[in-house]
């Protein structure tokens, strides 16, 4: 009889492992977290350190959020033999922002230290991810909490290292390798990833299913996260647990 598959939650551009206690819906599964390495500038080399945190797994679950979910997709796309079901969050296969200007924007903010880090980077970076639902969840957030948590988690050469990795990654054409039950969730409002990241993801990927959360911003797994889990149980529910997909996705 093959054990219940461990959900692996994959930190986000902090960095941070996952809060898992606020998951409440999620209690009653094998779940475990991890903190991204630091200075890290290629993507293939982030899914290398989470193929070493699943090396243990005989069956198991990616959830990424943001950065993290780009993570998740490029282990995905190497067809990993204990890999059950992919959960993917405010994410992309290919870097989301197309304006040059911004672009340009995120290489020279990548390279600030100190105090230009501190006060103008993660103030900058925290008005990107900020929504107006922000304080209407279960955990009200505010940019100043975005802005803790990578004071807390970030150093400002590890920003820098994840800003070339994100920019460079392109995952788009290797989507229809993931062989698995894939969700995707979506926040309503989202000026960071924007509409058609995950419009390509859901096209891409084979029977891959989209669900958007109203009134839920990039942070929803901080803000919101019983909904957020919620969302995971059902898809894990239909979609995983069911013996006849299981049997399929091997």
């Amino acid at each position: 009889m093959t054990s219940e598959p461990t959900l692996v939650f994959v930190p986000c551009f902090s960095g941070a492992p996952w809060d898992l206690e606020q998951l409440t819906p999620l209690a009653h599964r094998p779940r475990r977290t991890f903190r991204l390495p630091e200075g890290v500038d290629d993507m293939e080399a982030y899914a290398d350190a989470a193929a070493a945190q699943v090396a243990d797994l005989d069956e198991y679950v990616l959830v990424g959020d943001s950065f993290g979910a780009n993570i998740a997709l490029a282990l995905a796309v190497r067809r990993p033999a204990g890999l059950r079901g992919l959960v993917m969050s405010g994410g992309f296969a290919a870097n989301p922002i197309s304006s040059p200007l911004w672009k340009s924007a995120m290489r020279i903010m990548g390279r600030l230290r100190g105090d230009l880090y501190r006060h103008l980077v993660l103030r900058a970076h925290a008005h990107r991810l900020a929504s107006p639902h922000d304080r209407e969840g279960q955990i009200p957030w505010s940019e100043a909490d975005s802005r803790r948590l990578f004071l807390a988690n970030t150093p400002a050469a590890s920003f820098g290292a994840r800003v070339t990795a994100a920019l460079a990654a392109d995952y788009t054409e290797q989507l229809d390798r993931v062989g698995v039950p894939t969700l995707i969730i979506t926040p309503s409002h989202d000026e960071l990833i924007g509409e058609e990241a995950a419009q390509v993801m859901r096209a891409g990927i084979p029977e891959a299913r989209e669900i958007v959360l109203e009134r839920t911003g990039h942070m929803f797994r901080f803000t919101h996260p019983e909904t957020y889990a919620r969302a995971v149980e059902a898809f894990l529910t239909e979609r995983v647990d069911d013996p006849a997909v299981a049997v399929a996705a091997r």
